[in-house]
């Protein structure tokens, strides 16, 4: 329902609701202020401040609403908290309902940690976005679960597909960390308050739609990783879950088998749910074997499509380190043989016998088809790859998908796949102008009284400017240069605030080309970006000045840079085909997501495009082989709190 908000929050109610937050959520308690030294208690102090408006913003509004809430729909009062962190659009980040604060998954998506993440598979997430409570065959990744995961804690649910990610908000109606076993067991595990796709997740002051799900959070991975829960989450699929009790529970072999082809059994890990039919799942399932060997073929044909079309260059256009990123991107996915999206959700490397791609190229070290090494301790990138080895050299090239068939952006280029990095994008190699237009203020209006439209471009505005020195015989006598003020320049131009204003209107002249340059400052900015020639006239004409395309580098979890452009629809730039070059020339992951508070109320969203990495210059090359010129360009270094 709309939402009525008031002003933002009394300083002393915002203070009381963050540090009650704080108290509940247990944040910063692991030390007592008697066992900090005074840096420390600043240090504390400092980081307590930043933790408060992270949570709770100074911009925060409140508002109240009334719902119906639980199995019976029983009627349930609350509050919502909506505010908005470093100026993106103002989302609901927390929620009060029955005197308890939960948070949002937008809360959840920036904060880490605060509350236990438990996972369930993909196909029960579906059901949990339909307002379904998580059941005990739905749990995921345990046991063991999260130790604080006990009855009554609020939780997050996040699915296994995409582990670091929390989509969905409850509480635990049972102790779920002290579950030894869910394959058997009935009944509520989670009950089901909030999650991405609700009407919470899409309220948005600009009536935009809410926010898509990350593909990645580092700050919860990184959770993860350090309890050793990265590759566990990765490792689950459905018929490991039939087996180990992870979602769908299994009377015996029999029953087994028929749960894996048809999906029985998920009717008990969501609460009121069917479980899919057959027809929704039937399709032909690959063996473990096969699904091994395409992804094994899809690397040694990248290898060979590197060979076979950049002989003469060194390492064959290979440039080492090759990170996971780039292997995964660029010499595997365009060369797996997925024919059908079902093909595709089979063809993943979760479902391999190595779970994930670290595992995957050291198996290629063992077999010396390459050399590996670890980064960083978390990353094995490929030091170089024998291009004799009898696995290269016995390849065999088989037949691709065509990329319309695939559902991915990467996924079934076949030839094209190393060959041209910008097929179908239409901004590659466009001519661009941006033709500037000025509007006459009403002041200004006389000095154009005899034209026939009200935009003008700067040598029309001398023109007419000229044409009415001229006419007025305001031509100074001795000196062709300076033109006479009438009243009509003197109210309309030299207003009289300036030093500059004062002296030319003491003097009664002004140099004629300082006059028109004041004319026009002082009318109204208007822009027309023309494409590969196109008439001027039938190009939409906007008010303001030319926008710029934003290029910002940030860092994210402590070291990592990010790079972000946006503001390319307007150079007619395609945010997703140019995301799609940036991935592979920068050999790092990207993504696309609409920029929060850009885009007016019914307006198409404006999108962002990011790269991992310090990828200015490369961002700023394939935007000039777009026709961007540098001048269309700002670049802001939050990594260096300077701008450029």
């Amino acid at each position: 329902m709309p939402l009525q908000l008031d002003s933002c929050l009394r300083h002393e109610h915002a203070y009381v609701i963050r540090e009650q937050i704080i108290k509940d959520y247990g944040f910063g308690a692991n030390v007592t202020e008697e066992e900090q030294t005074p840096e420390q208690k600043a240090e504390a102090t400092s980081a307590h401040t930043t933790l408060r408006n992270s949570l709770l913003p100074d911009n925060t509004q409140s508002a109240r609403f009334t719902t119906t809430h639980g199995p019976d729909l029983k009627q349930a009062s609350g509050t919502v908290y909506v505010g908005s962190h470093d100026g993106e659009e103002a989302r609901i980040l927390w929620f009060q309902l029955d005197g308890r604060m939960y948070p949002s998954v937008y809360t959840l998506w920036r904060t880490a940690d605060f509350v236990p993440l438990l996972h369930t598979p993909e196909i029960v997430v579906k059901k949990l976005q339909g307002g379904a409570d998580l059941m005990t065959p739905g749990l995921a990744g345990g046991p063991p679960f999260p130790e604080r995961a006990k009855k009554g804690a609020v939780v997050a649910v996040a699915s296994i597909e995409r582990p670091s990610v929390p989509v969905a908000v409850g509480w635990c109606e049972i102790d779920v960390s002290a579950l030894d076993k869910v394959q058997g067991s009935k009944g509520h595990a989670v009950r089901n308050m909030h999650w991405a796709g609700d009407e919470a997740w899409s309220y948005g002051a600009s009536g935009k739609a809410g926010k898509p799900a990350p593909e990645e959070i580092d700050g919860w991975a990184q959770v993860l990783s350090s309890r050793g829960l990265v590759d566990q989450t990765e490792a689950l699929d459905l018929d490991e879950q039939e087996e180990e009790g992870g979602g769908v529970p299994i009377e015996d072999d029999a029953q087994a088998s028929s749960s894996a082809k048809t999906g029985k059994g998920y009717n008990e890990a969501v609460d009121g749910e069917d479980a899919p039919t057959t027809a929704e799942t039937d399709a032909q399932e690959m063996t473990q074997k096969e699904i091994d060997d395409a992804f094994r073929n899809a690397f040694l044909y990248g290898v060979h499509r590197h060979k076979s079309s950049n002989s003469s260059a060194p390492n064959f256009g290979l440039v080492f380190p090759l990170s996971q990123s780039f292997v995964m991107s660029n010499l595997i996915q365009p060369f797996l043989p997925a024919f059908t999206p079902e093909q595709a959700q089979q063809l993943q490397i979760k479902k391999t016998t190595w779970k994930n791609i670290k595992k995957f190229i050291k198996s290629l070290d063992k077999e010396k088809v390459l050399k590996s090494k670890e980064k960083d301790g978390h990353e094995t990138v490929i030091l170089d790859i024998d291009f004799e080895d009898r696995a290269v050299l016995d390849f065999k090239p088989y037949r691709l998908p065509k990329k319309e068939t695939m559902s991915g952006a990467s996924q079934g280029r076949g030839e094209k796949a190393t060959d041209q990095i910008d097929t179908g994008d239409e901004s590659v190699g466009q001519k661009l102008h941006v033709a500037s237009y000025f509007r006459p203020t009403s002041k200004l209006q006389p000095l154009f009284s005899n034209a026939s439209k009200q935009l003008f471009t700067p040598p029309e505005v001398r023109e007419l400017v000229t044409s009415y020195i001229e006419s007025e015989n305001l031509v100074q006598e001795n000196n062709k240069r300076l033109v006479k003020l009438d009243p009509t320049l003197a109210n309309a131009v030299f207003d009289g605030s300036g030093s500059l204003d004062k002296e030319v209107l003491a003097k009664g002249s002004v140099p004629r080309d300082a006059l028109i340059d004041r004319v026009l400052h002082a009318m109204a900015n208007s822009y027309a970006i023309v494409r590969n020639g196109a008439d001027p006239s039938s190009t939409k004409v906007k008010s303001g000045a030319p926008p710029k395309v934003h290029i910002t580098l940030e860092t994210r979890s402590g070291n990592k840079t990010v790079t972000k452009v946006s503001g390319l629809e307007a150079y007619f730039v395609n945010p997703k085909l140019l995301a799609d070059e940036l991935r592979k020339v920068c050999a790092g992951s990207t993504s696309v997501e609409p920029l929060a508070g850009a885009a007016k109320k019914n307006e198409k969203p404006i999108e962002e495009v990011m790269v991992q990495g310090p990828q200015k210059d490369a961002v700023v090359k394939a935007l000039e082989r777009r026709g961007v010129d540098k001048r269309w360009v700002e670049v802001m270094d939050k990594t260096k709190g300077k701008k450029r």
